[in-house]
């Protein structure tokens, strides 16, 4: 496995390059725009203010190709950055935004030359639209599946409110990538903004999939493939608890048909942790067959060498194999495309 660029990211961002005129008659105020920044930079700009300084890897297909190799990478897939979701928008806004972002994405994937592949967006505030362009992404653009946040303005991702997009899933074989979103407990942090990626997102993970448990999702929805960003946040710490809680208190066991333990090991988790002792109790914990790497490229905070990464904590051959490329090719439905 050493010195072979076989690895499969799952994890990974696009910011396009130019975003679209708003097409209607006042233009909502959380439409994104770009303004140039430093170099080969340019500022995301959403309501008024700079949400975010990116590279032109974020929409350079060419650039981002050229740099899988050196991470030992084969197939990187792209999805949106996250605030691009716009679940606080109108829903047709978002729709009209979703669709050019999915549309810039299916670009990228053309021009890759098989390097990416794409996870699209949908509008999940309105679950009629969110169907809709899920049916777009799978069947007309050919995407394994979509990224959802953490949270849908604040409903955790377990809620029974979004169980028909999660049947509608299943249903189309589609994977599901769940990236931490405007997460909770940003009052209790003390420092500057980027704790939020630092210390918030993995715990808004943690408790979306805590609440996939908690809701039974997997249980009821047996064939759905889905996955939980930053190695599923506090889960793995959370876990142990809750197992102990089902079993002590009866309105949890009565509540959570299946033991926590085995719903977790049901799931997918990437490897974006940036420590081999914590990668090596994910595996334990989550079990190898559900590990994916992920490295957030190309923000600033993204795993640099995320296969030498997971080379350092000592699997075997057959492990190694399992979350370089094999899990991930598993969740996004691609075992029968690359056999």
């Amino acid at each position: 496995m050493a010195g072979c660029p076989c690895g499969v990211d799952v994890h990974a961002h696009v910011v396009p390059e130019h975003f679209p005129r708003y097409l209607g008659s006042q233009v909502p105020s959380e439409w994104p725009s770009m303004e140039a920044a430093h170099a080969c930079h340019r500022n995301v700009m959403i309501s008024g203010k700079v949400y975010r300084t990116v590279s032109d890897r974020c929409w350079d297909t060419p650039q981002r190709v050229a740099d899988l190799p050196a991470m030992g990478l084969s197939l990187q897939v792209v999805s949106p950055m996250p605030e691009l979701l716009s679940y606080w928008m109108q829903p047709a806004d978002a729709q009209q935004l979703l669709r050019y972002t999915n549309d810039q994405i299916a670009a990228m994937v053309d021009a890759s030359g098989g390097s990416l592949a794409g996870l699209g967006a949908v509008p999940l505030q309105d679950m009629d639209l969110a169907i809709r362009e899920l049916e777009y992404v799978v069947k007309t653009l050919g995407f394994p599946g979509v990224e959802v946040g953490s949270n849908i303005n604040g409903v955790p991702i377990g809620a029974p409110a979004l169980d028909p997009f999660f049947e509608a899933c299943e249903a189309m074989g589609a994977a599901v990538f769940v990236h931490a979103l405007r997460p909770a407990g940003m009052d209790r942090l003390v420092g500057p903004a980027a704790l939020q990626q630092v210390l918030a997102y993995p715990g808004d993970v943690g408790l979306a999939a805590a609440s996939a448990i908690t809701s039974n999702l997997i249980v009821r929805r047996p064939r759905l493939r889905i996955a939980f960003s930053h190695g599923g946040g506090t889960l793995a710490s959370l876990l142990p608890r809750l197992q102990q809680g089902w079993h002590v208190f009866p309105a949890l066991q009565d509540a959570v048909r299946e033991a926590p333990v085995e719903q977790a090991r049901r799931l997918f988790y990437d490897t974006l942790v940036f420590d081999t002792p914590t990668l090596r109790h994910l595996a334990d914990t989550f079990g190898s067959s559900q590990l994916l790497v992920g490295t957030d490229y190309p923000f600033n905070f993204h795993e640099r060498k995320p296969v030498e990464r997971i080379e350092a904590c000592g699997f075997d051959a057959a492990t190694m194999a399992q979350l370089v490329h094999g899990n991930a090719e598993r969740f996004l439905g691609l075992e029968k495309k690359t056999a």
